[in-house]
């Protein structure tokens, strides 16, 4: 359903297990980042009325995730950590060029969203079947539910807003690249790193 290419390397489970508050610090910084990336596009973009309207239930969505990660860290006896550098996204960011259209610029902006929704789901769903921790698993399992209509929208919205054509071709180069990237990551306690 995700269409990633590259699968996520079961042993990033076992870095996670062993650095469980370091994921999470960096997880909650994920969802802050996602709620920013909602405002963002409703600032940039906001002559998109539905648009606007989902970005500011996701924001709100993303910032009650944000507490229930911050919730996490308090009952483990932890202080929210420093925000890290996401090396995932910055490669990422760097696949489309910059300028083009407005539309241009949106439909690379949500590809780029739904792309990291969709890694943060697949990522969630290794937590949730790999973890022992019982509720650590079953709170990634729930948000594995969420980041997959998270990413369904995104998805969505790039392909009303850009040429259903054009975007499914930026769609499958975006998951090659981003395949590519994968090959270094996985090796450290960060949700896509």
């Amino acid at each position: 359903m995700l269409g990633l290419k590259l699968p996520t390397d079961p042993r990033w489970v076992n870095i996670v297990e062993k650095n469980i508050d370091e994921i999470l610090t960096d997880h909650a910084y994920c969802e802050q980042k996602a709620a920013s990336t909602a405002i963002s596009l409703i600032v940039s973009f906001p002559e998109y009325t539905e648009l606007v309207e989902e970005m500011v239930a996701l924001s709100r969505e993303e910032m009650g995730h944000f507490k229930m990660v911050h919730d996490l860290i308090l009952e483990r006896g932890q202080k929210l950590g420093r925000d890290r550098k996401d090396e995932y996204v910055l490669e990422l960011l760097k696949f489309f060029p910059k300028g083009g259209s407005r539309t241009t610029q949106l439909v690379h902006r949500l590809l780029y969203a739904a792309l990291i929704e969709a890694r943060s789901c697949e990522r969630f769903r290794l937590l949730s079947e790999e973890l022992p921790d019982k509720k650590l698993a079953d709170f990634y399992h729930k948000l594995m539910i969420s980041e997959a209509g998270h990413y369904t929208m995104f998805l969505k919205f790039a392909r009303k807003y850009g040429d259903r054509k054009e975007v499914d071709q930026k769609w499958q180069a975006l998951l090659d690249y981003e395949a590519e990237i994968m090959k270094n990551l996985s090796k450290s306690e960060k949700v896509h790193g």
